[in-house]
């Protein structure tokens, strides 16, 4: 299993990053992203300790990678172009925009700013419209099936739209703790649940996975 979405306690999730990777690594997870949730007023702190903790862990685990990333998390939808770039700047190898689910009140236009930015991944982005699925296709930018349940409800709108215009999808967990990690056989579950088939949402997260971590 390759999760590229999970929080630590550097926002809110449970754990430090290093029990975090521990816990996913015990899990059977190959490669964890650990991708905390950030606005301008934490990225300068948030960021360079995830890339840090990143590249401690990478020298010392065995068997999980860890790529360190962010989460641009209800940002005005005019400023995630900027917070973007400076994130990557900091050291975030993976650029996640916590998109419109209909679970909590997300500012209108954070799907399509998200996708008009230099970011890698929309998050459960809820009733997310044809416009803007072929956006995403059109910059390569991977929507998120969700394994969390409260952002999950609407995996099979996203899924049915994007099979439909052939954008790209990606499963992850968005992980607050070490009980919402998932095995493969859980992850195929959750695939199927929205008519989607695993095996090319496991080949679109090894291939950003392998991208981010190798570039220059």
């Amino acid at each position: 299993m390759i999760d590229l979405h999970s929080h630590s306690l550097w926002s809110d999730g449970e754990l430090l990053p290093s029990e975090l990777a521990y816990r996913a690594e015990a899990k059977g997870i190959e490669i964890l992203g650990i991708t905390d949730h950030i606005d301008s007023s934490n990225i300068e702190l948030v960021v360079p300790r995830l890339a840090q903790v990143a590249e401690d862990l990478n020298k010392n685990l065995r068997k999980l990678k860890v790529i360190p990333g962010a989460e641009l998390t209800h940002i005005p939808p005019a400023m995630i172009p900027e917070i973007a770039e400076r994130a990557r700047r900091l050291g975030a190898k993976i650029i996640i925009v916590h998109g419109e689910t209909i679970a909590e009140t997300v500012p209108v236009g954070t799907n399509k700013a998200g996708l008009q930015s230099n970011i890698n991944i929309l998050a459960h982005p809820g009733l997310i419209s044809k416009e803007e699925v072929a956006l995403a296709k059109e910059r390569g930018i991977l929507l998120e099936i969700s394994a969390r349940v409260i952002h999950g409800i609407t995996n099979g709108h996203i899924a049915k739209i994007a099979q439909e215009i052939g954008a790209n999808l990606i499963l992850n967990t968005d992980s607050h703790s070490s009980n919402s990690f998932i095995d493969i056989p859980q992850a195929k579950m959750v695939a199927k649940g929205c008519c989607c088939d695993f095996e090319p949402l496991y080949k679109n997260s090894r291939a950003l996975a392998e991208r981010v971590m190798y570039a220059q």
